[in-house]
């Protein structure tokens, strides 16, 4: 089952569509390289990022489509496996004397 996703209150993503004009800019830029524009209620945001923030004080938020072609933003609850374990050896450096260099 799928997990629950959390909103990120307070944010707010519009993207910038190909030459278009949905998002006016500023007549000194130029838009080919707006992917879109991240607008924050500042108080919304604070509250929900000290709600949501790991132990490290980092919060990471998706901007994603949704099905009815809409952006949203939520929440990235995604945690690495704490129970695989790596392993991959590294391979062994063989101690060459410094006048049998390979080249």
């Amino acid at each position: 089952m799928a997990e629950e996703k959390i909103f990120a209150d307070g944010f707010v993503f519009k993207r910038q569509e190909q030459n278009t004009a949905l998002i006016p800019l500023a007549p000194t830029e130029s838009n080919h390289f707006v992917l879109g524009r991240l607008s924050v209620k500042t108080e919304d945001a604070v509250a929900w990022l000290k709600e949501h923030s790991n132990k490290d004080g980092w919060v990471s938020i998706n901007i994603k489509k949704s099905k009815g072609g809409n952006f949203y933003c939520d929440l990235d609850t995604w945690e690495p496996d704490k129970s695989v374990v790596n392993t991959k050896k590294e391979p062994a450096v063989k101690d060459l004397p410094a006048d049998d260099l390979p080249f």
